[in-house]
């Protein structure tokens, strides 16, 4: 049996682990289940933080969760922005390839046509002659 890679694996095994890893984390931040862990979490830390019996450790308005926050978005943008950019370059590549096999089934296409029309005309030049000797 063939084993027969599909473009997206071939360019997947081109990949660093550093652009692999850019593109987990980025698929990772950009789910629903960051959100909402993101979410749970938050809400926790306010809670815990704001109703405190013995100790606070980051009081209100939160300064330490902000710093989280802050360096979060710091090393996500970057992150998401390399691989957006990978993305961009997959789909230029991809559709590069596109193109080109569109040319080649073009060309096989009007090559088939020519056949095809040869075809028709070999078959009209033997009526032709076929008529031609009914008629003598």
């Amino acid at each position: 049996m063939l084993n027969r890679k599909n473009w997206h694996e071939k360019h997947h095994e081109t990949l660093e682990f550093g652009n692999r890893l850019a593109d987990a984390v980025a698929n990772s931040m950009g789910s629903w289940r960051f959100i909402i862990v993101q979410t749970v979490l938050v809400v926790l830390w306010m809670g815990l933080n704001t109703m405190a019996f013995i100790q606070h450790w980051d009081v209100y308005p939160f300064i330490l969760l902000n710093l989280v926050f802050s360096t979060q978005a710091a090393y996500a943008a970057p992150i998401i922005m390399m691989s957006q950019n990978r993305q961009n370059e997959r789909d230029r590549i991809h559709a590069q390839a596109d193109y080109q096999t569109n040319i080649e089934a073009k060309l096989e296409i009007e090559a088939l046509a020519t056949k095809l029309n040869n075809i028709e005309v070999d078959k009209l030049d033997k009526i032709i002659k076929m008529l031609e000797k009914m008629e003598k």
